[in-house]
């Protein structure tokens, strides 16, 4: 029964849950007021948003399991409880069917072991219950498509540039495309982030609260200075809005969910994928430079990946170079493209 419970797929905010609590959440001692006081915690030592959201989405979601289990307290979860909630996880299927991927599991996992690693650590519970706990192997899969110059240009194309609207997706999308930030980095942007002189970016506080300086290429920096002089005073209501990229209605910047929607509207319609946006961009940008010969280390720091092995998967559909190897080497490749030829 309760591979059935309907599943949110939109983690809760902190507020969300401090307006939802669980079991005995008066008792100091009870999981979920561990919870709270673990997020705090957190959040004093300047952890960010994105992580605290994700920590307090998955705790409370094996609070509410928990509980549903008559197991309200830190001392009353033990490895097998742990290793039941494991299970759970992999037999849970969702609305459509499907179980949870390994890396959802994982995802889903990880952290419980951060949240009774720190209640070990304080000295709340005696002995950690997730400190050997097994998470699931993760595949080692490849981006599913790679967009080639010509269909990224294809669906740049696809911008209607006699609307404000086309010219402001347009300049997203090369921004997207020249410089491969994330779509939470893109939001972000203020309109002092581009520096047309130096013909750099700014991106301040991008994943793990790091700042960094990345190029832009001319055709990109040209597409966001023209939207940043001619359509974007046009467009906001509130003249102190610093933000570079604004809603349509003009009030407040475009958040993260509206550059997918805006992003992915596109890709649909050009038939080259049937999901997938701002990512599509990053992967681009860092197979085709890496194709033409730019060194790993320089595509890590542009993507902002704290570790290369984060990186060298683009080394693996950079085909190009090995293709170029194959047809030098291998003593099978035909010189003559037309096999019916060869005797």
């Amino acid at each position: 029964m309760a591979n059935r419970q309907p599943r949110k797929d939109a983690l809760l905010t902190v507020d969300e849950v401090y307006r939802k609590p669980i079991g005995p959440a008066s008792d100091p001692k009870s999981l979920y007021a561990l919870l709270l006081r673990f997020v705090a915690w957190r959040r004093e030592r300047n952890w960010s948003e994105t992580t605290l959201k994700t920590q307090t989405h998955h705790s409370y979601r094996f609070i509410q399991w928990s509980a549903e289990r008559g197991l309200h307290y830190a001392g009353e979860i033990t490895r097998p409880v742990l290793e039941r909630y494991q299970r759970h996880l992999h037999q849970y299927r969702k609305k459509n069917g499907e179980p949870l991927s390994p890396r959802t599991q994982r995802t889903t996992l990880q952290p419980l072991q951060v949240w009774f690693r720190w209640m070990t650590q304080q000295g709340l519970i005696l002995a950690n219950p997730a400190a050997d706990l097994e998470l699931p192997r993760l595949e080692k899969r490849l981006p599913r498509h790679i967009l080639s110059v010509e269909e990224v240009e294809q669906v740049l194309s696809l911008a209607d540039l006699t609307t404000a609207q086309g010219i402001r997706d347009r300049a997203l999308m090369e921004l997207l495309w020249s410089t491969g930030i994330r779509r939470a980095e893109a939001a972000n942007l203020a309109v002092y982030s581009v520096d047309g002189s130096r013909k750099t970016l700014t991106v301040v506080q991008g994943k793990g609260k790091k700042d960094r300086v990345i190029p832009i290429g001319d055709r990109a920096l040209w597409w966001v200075q023209h939207y940043l002089h001619q359509v974007r005073p046009a467009l906001i209501v509130n003249p102190d809005l610093k933000v570079l990229f604004v809603a349509m209605d003009g009030v407040k910047g475009l958040q993260p969910n509206g550059i997918t929607h805006a992003v992915g509207h596109y890709i649909k319609t050009s038939g080259l994928a049937t999901w997938g946006s701002c990512h599509l961009f990053r992967h681009a940008m860092a197979t085709q430079m890496l194709e033409n010969g730019a060194d790993i280390r320089w595509i890590q720091a542009m993507l902002g990946h704290a570790s290369l092995e984060s990186t060298q998967i683009y080394t693996q559909v950079s085909i190009r170079a090995l293709q170029a190897v194959h047809t030098a080497t291998h003593p099978a490749v035909l010189k003559d493209s037309n096999p019916a030829s060869v005797e």
